[in-house]
């Protein structure tokens, strides 16, 4: 039975982890906090999720919170300043999405790797676990790039176009929002040069709640999250911001709560993509996956689909590789093969980052008055595949606009 020792218990870890021991696999998973530890502490991530995403946790049976967590339908996206929208239309997605508290979730994956049969580790890995690993797996895959081993992975300049935080990111969980009248959406709205304000559905562990991201450019009138003492100070200022910034969002949020003590959450960025390849002193090598090799900024909701994506293909090429040896060939290859995804994931968050180019400002126009565009275009947070080539060309974006158009007509 081949063994496979992956660092990190988060929602790529634990989704390869369960369904690699489905395939026969040996597998461990060695995570620097425990399940009771994880469910006490921080909110650590937004994770909206989308269908793509969410069917490989029902293809290996860990989706259990599809009739509890409140869906999220469609975006609705809007852009301006002060009361005046540039930009304000809406489409519905395909199929919906949804957000569940990693504090929950991750938990019960946890327990749930460890009822079929995986081996699960509470330690601080660092470099002598992972050559201790490494001598004892066929594989050591590396799912969290936090401390000392995230630094065996090399940045690629080439790909990596940023070489600071484009956003202070601010993160709040609320009870109270009032609810849309038409349908549950991931709620856009960018105030051009200032920041954006990026709202959904979620369910977290007081149960249902709406979870804010306000994204703020460094400098501006909108980074002042370093005057935050407390998590009550926190949620005024989310308040306040949305006030002045996205006055068109302020009626849903004048009677906010925070969820629970530790429902908030500051910090930045690098967007960054490193080379999948690790090497250990003694020569031996470590596979890295997820956030630890392609790290997008949270503004397109991109981190959970993107790991759960990762999951998948990493499973696949272990499974295709078969008695091979798992050589720096087959690593390097199999990243290829996630990256041949990712990189489409990069480019739409990447581009949301800086000012809006002409493409991307007629696509958002036309979406207002052609609802079926707006309606492809919603379901791109699914699959920002779908948003090539037209997004970033000029020409390609006047003939797709062009061919919606013919279709209303």
């Amino acid at each position: 039975m081949r063994k496979i020792t992956i660092i990190g218990a988060g929602q790529a870890g634990l989704q390869l982890g369960i369904g690699l021991l489905g395939q026969g696999y040996a597998v461990r998973i060695a995570s620097n906090r425990s399940a009771e530890q994880i469910g006490a502490g921080r909110v650590m991530s937004s994770q909206s999720m989308y269908d793509m995403a969410l069917a490989f946790e029902r293809e290996l049976g860990i989706a259990f919170w599809d009739q509890e967590c409140p869906p999220t339908d469609g975006v609705h996206m809007r852009a301006g300043s002060g009361d005046q929208l540039l930009i304000d239309w809406r489409g519905l997605m395909c199929a919906p999405g949804q957000s569940v508290d990693q504090r929950i979730k991750m938990p019960v994956w946890m327990a749930e790797f460890q009822r079929r049969g995986g081996e699960l580790v509470i330690e601080d890995a660092g470099i002598p676990e992972l050559e201790r690993y490494a001598q004892t797996s066929d594989l050591v895959i590396v799912a969290t790039g936090k401390g000392e081993i995230g630094k065996l992975f090399e940045r690629d300049n080439e790909l990596s176009p940023f070489d600071a935080s484009l956003r202070t990111i601010s993160l709040t969980y609320v009870h109270g929002m009032k609810p849309r009248e038409d349908f549950s959406a991931l709620n856009i709205s960018i105030n051009p040069g200032i920041g954006e304000l990026v709202n959904f559905p979620g369910m977290t562990l007081s149960g249902p709640c709406d979870i804010i991201n306000l994204e703020c450019i460094p400098n501006g009138p909108m980074d002042r999250w370093h005057e935050v003492k407390t998590q009550e100070e926190h949620l005024a200022l989310a308040v306040q911001m949305i006030e002045e910034y996205f006055p068109w969002e302020a009626e849903r949020c004048r009677n906010l709560r925070l969820t629970d003590d530790q429902c908030t959450l500051v910090g930045r960025v690098t967007p960054t993509v490193r080379k999948p390849v690790g090497y250990l002193p003694s020569g031996r090598t470590v596979l890295g996956m997820a956030d630890v090799l392609v790290l997008n900024d949270p503004i397109t909701g991109q981190g959970s689909n993107n790991a759960s994506k990762c999951a998948n293909v990493y499973m696949q090429c272990i499974l295709d590789q078969g008695e091979k040896a798992f050589d720096d060939q087959w690593k390097n290859a199999t990243f290829a093969r996630y990256w041949d995804y990712a990189q489409w994931v990069a480019k739409f968050t990447n581009t949301h980052l800086l000012p809006p180019t002409e493409p991307v400002l007629k696509v958002l126009s036309a979406c207002g008055r052609l609802p079926q565009l707006a309606a492809h275009f919603s379901n791109a947070f699914n699959d920002p595949k779908m948003l090539t080539p037209w997004y970033y060309d000029n020409e390609e974006a006047e003939r797709f606009i062009a061919s919606f158009a013919s279709q209303a007509a």
